[in-house]
C-alpha cells in the first residue's frame, strides 16, 4: 500500500519529504559558490524591477484619478462666459500631470527598457490621452496629434556637466486606444448640448463619423482590445447620429426640456454607459 511523502508507512517509519531534503541541501551550500553569488545578483535585479514596477503603478493611479477629474471638469462647461476659465484650469492641470507624475515615470524609466514597464501605466496613459484630446477638441475643435503629446512628456535633466533628454514612453497604440475613448466623451457632450447648442452636435457627429471611418481602415481584427474599443465607438456614433436625427426631424415640435429623453429612449445604456451631467 502506497503512502504520500512525509507520512508514516505501516511500519511506523517516517519518509524524508521534499522540505526536509531542501533544508539539508541548503545547510550544505557553499556560500562562496560562484553559482550562488550569481543567483543573488539575479534576485537583486528582480527585486529592483518589481519595486520599480510598483512605484510606476502607484504613479499611474494618480494620473488616472486626475485625468478623470479633468474630464469631469470639461463636461461642466455649459455657458460661453465660463468656458475660457474652465479650459484654462483644465490646461493647467494637464500640464501639472505632465510635469509631475509623468516626469516621475520618465525618471524611473531612465536607463531601463521602458517596454518592460509599459503595462504598469498603460491604462493611465490612455486616460490621460482621453483628457488631453478632449480638452483640445473643446478648445480648438480639432484632434491633437500623438507627437504633440510626446513633446509634453519629454524632459531635459542635468547629467553631470551636460543636459540630457528623457521621456515617458508613449506608443501610437496607446494613443489610438485613448482617442477611441474620446468618442464616448463627445457622445456625452453632444447629449448635454442638445438643448443649448445644437450646431455643435452636428459638428461632433461629423467628427466622430470621420474617426470611425479612420478606425475601420486601420484596425487589426485579431486585436481583442481594439475590437472592444471599436464596438464602443460604433455605439457612441449611433447615439450621436440619433441625437442629430431627433434635432433635425422633431426638434421644432418637441419642447427642449424633453428633447433629451426623446433622443435617448431608443437605445439601452451600453457597458461603457453614459450620463447627463
Amino acid at each position: 500500500m502506497s503512502h504520500s511523502k512525509g507520512r508514516k508507512n505501516h511500519h511506523g517509519n517516517k519518509k524524508i519529504n521534499i522540505g526536509d531534503k531542501g533544508k539539508e541541501v541548503l545547510q550544505n551550500l557553499d556560500e562562496d559558490s560562484l553559482v550562488l553569488q550569481q543567483f543573488r545578483v539575479y534576485a537583486a535585479e528582480l527585486d529592483d524591477k518589481h519595486d520599480r514596477f510598483e512605484r510606476i503603478l502607484k504613479i499611474g493611479r494618480d494620473i488616472t484619478i486626475e485625468s478623470k477629474r479633468i474630464i469631469f471638469l470639461l463636461h461642466s462647461i455649459d455657458k460661453e462666459s465660463i468656458q475660457d476659465s474652465i479650459l484654462q484650469e483644465a490646461k493647467t492641470r494637464l500640464q501639472n500631470v505632465a510635469q509631475n507624475q509623468f516626469k516621475r515615470i520618465a525618471l524611473e524609466l531612465e536607463n531601463e527598457d521602458a517596454y518592460q514597464y509599459l503595462k504598469a501605466y498603460r491604462s493611465s496613459l490612455e486616460e490621460y490621452v482621453e483628457a488631453f484630446t478632449f480638452y483640445h477638441y473643446l478648445h480648438r475643435n480639432h484632434l491633437e496629434g500623438w507627437l504633440e503629446l510626446e513633446k509634453m512628456i519629454t524632459y531635459t535633466v542635468p547629467d553631470q556637466s551636460e543636459v540630457k533628454t528623457i521621456n515617458t514612453l508613449v506608443t501610437p497604440y496607446e494613443y489610438i486606444l485613448g482617442i477611441a475613448d474620446l468618442t464616448g466623451e463627445l457622445m456625452r457632450r453632444c447629449i448635454n448640448n442638445l438643448t443649448q447648442d445644437t450646431a455643435s452636435c452636428y459638428h461632433m457627429c461629423t467628427f466622430v463619423r470621420n474617426m470611425y471611418t479612420g478606425f475601420l481602415g486601420c484596425t487589426n481584427i485579431t486585436n481583442k482590445e481594439m475590437n472592444r474599443k471599436m464596438s464602443t465607438l460604433k455605439q457612441s456614433l449611433y447615439k450621436i447620429e440619433n441625437v442629430c436625427y431627433t434635432i433635425k426631424v422633431r426638434g421644432s415640435e418637441i419642447p427642449k426640456h424633453i428633447l433629451i429623453e426623446v433622443a435617448t429612449d431608443n437605445y439601452e445604456e451600453s457597458n461603457e454607459g453614459y450620463q447627463v451631467y
